[in-house]
């Protein structure tokens, strides 16, 4: 009779001691997979970092193009042997319309960011 309790209290601290050990590797598990989340949002955060600096850039050398353009056309219409055809005038039109165009839609999602 003894001999079948001491096999039993072995048994019970036996399961005891898997059910402590599978609570530490679960807990081991759940630290590392919150590490490697963090790690992901991190490089996910750097990237969205970096695309908005890109998409800054662009507008910034679109600006700038259309910058460049416009003072290339005003000088030629200065120069009084260049004749302009009605595209120079149309051109330079659009290049300020296009221009409107952004400041205004960049200004909107400016406004609707403060909003989110």
């Amino acid at each position: 009779m003894v001999e079948i309790i001491c096999a039993l209290l072995s048994a019970a601290a036996a399961i005891i001691v898997c059910v402590i050990n599978a609570n530490a590797n679960q807990k081991k598990l759940v630290k590392e997979q919150d590490k490697k989340d963090k790690e992901r949002e991190e490089r996910e955060s750097q990237r969205d970092k970096a695309r908005q600096e890109h998409e800054l850039i662009l507008i910034r050398s679109t600006g700038a193009a259309i910058a460049l353009g416009e003072a290339t056309a005003k000088a030629v219409q200065r120069i009084p042997d260049a004749h302009c055809n009605g595209d120079m005038h149309a051109a330079l039109k659009y290049a300020a319309k296009v221009k409107h165009e952004q400041k205004d839609f960049l200004a909107s999602q400016g406004i609707a960011a403060l909003f989110d």
